[in-house]
């Protein structure tokens, strides 16, 4: 691959594919910020004190605790910055798998923020999992290698534009508004072509159904994405992710919790 999906999935993001999409991740930062009680602390202690359940994954995914909290406010210029960035930009910033630009920075923190969404929406209080059940998904999320996470960030953008596609053929118009963001994201020829291919081919869902089988933590982050990516605002919107939903093998349950960290159940 000649470029860094990480830099097109950052750009996928950022692009207003969707209006709803940077509402609904910032939604997310927000809820995950509070069931850990709040940026702020992290930044300001450490993840020594953290054991078990979401803090746990939090502990993991920094690593090297406070020293890699103080390295990665160095590198965007201070803590109140990272703080102003949100959960998902602190986590690409410390896992060192965000690409080499500010698009691979944002594709690597939306990694993050969902590998901590998909570990809530699986371990919530009514999905019953055990203290060894919640570990594992955890060290699933947290121990992929840099290969692994790579791949994995290629079927989610998959899942995102195949989601974009959920209402019918994306039409010339559409086309060009939506590769016009991504080049003005600064994104080369080569990224360019790979996603205009993408754009206009049929759905790949078999694709993404054999890259999540067995794999339900990658299964939450494909519908987290999904919801990220269109507004769902359409019945076949509301069927295409409820097919989807439903083809991962992910549980009504899993899937309520998914739409209520996002901001889309009250």
């Amino acid at each position: 691959m000649a470029f860094n999906v990480m830099d097109l999935l950052g750009a996928m993001m950022t692009s207003g594919t969707s209006s709803a999409g940077a509402g609904r991740a910032s939604s997310a930062a927000g809820n995950l910020e509070s069931a850990l009680g709040g940026l702020g602390s992290l930044l300001g202690g450490g993840s020594a004190s953290m054991s078990g359940g979401l803090q746990g994954l939090m502990g993991t995914l920094l690593g090297g605790g406070q020293s890699m909290i103080n390295k990665a406010g160095q590198a965007v210029g201070g803590k109140d910055n990272l703080a102003a960035a949100g959960l998902g930009a602190l986590i690409g910033a410390l896992s060192g798998k965000s690409g080499s630009s500010s698009m691979g920075g944002i594709g690597g923190g939306l990694m993050g923020l969902l590998g901590m969404m998909a570990f809530k929406a699986l371990t919530g209080s009514n999905n019953n999992t055990s203290q060894a059940q919640q570990e594992q998904i955890a060290q699933s999320i947290a121990s992929r290698s840099e290969q692994q996470v790579a791949s994995d960030a290629e079927v989610i953008l998959t899942a995102m534009i195949d989601a974009a596609k959920a209402d019918g053929q994306v039409d010339a118009e559409e086309l060009g508004r939506i590769t016009g963001k991504i080049k003005s994201a600064g994104i080369g020829q080569d990224g360019m072509n790979y996603l205009i291919s993408k754009l206009q081919s049929p759905m790949e869902t078999n694709k993404i159904l054999a890259a999540v089988n067995g794999r339900p933590e990658l299964a939450a982050q494909v519908y987290s994405a999904s919801l990220m990516a269109i507004d769902v605002d359409t019945q076949a919107e509301k069927r295409y992710l409820a097919g989807l939903a439903n083809a991962m093998g992910l549980s009504q349950s899993v899937v309520n919790n998914i739409e209520q960290i996002v901001g889309m159940q009250n």
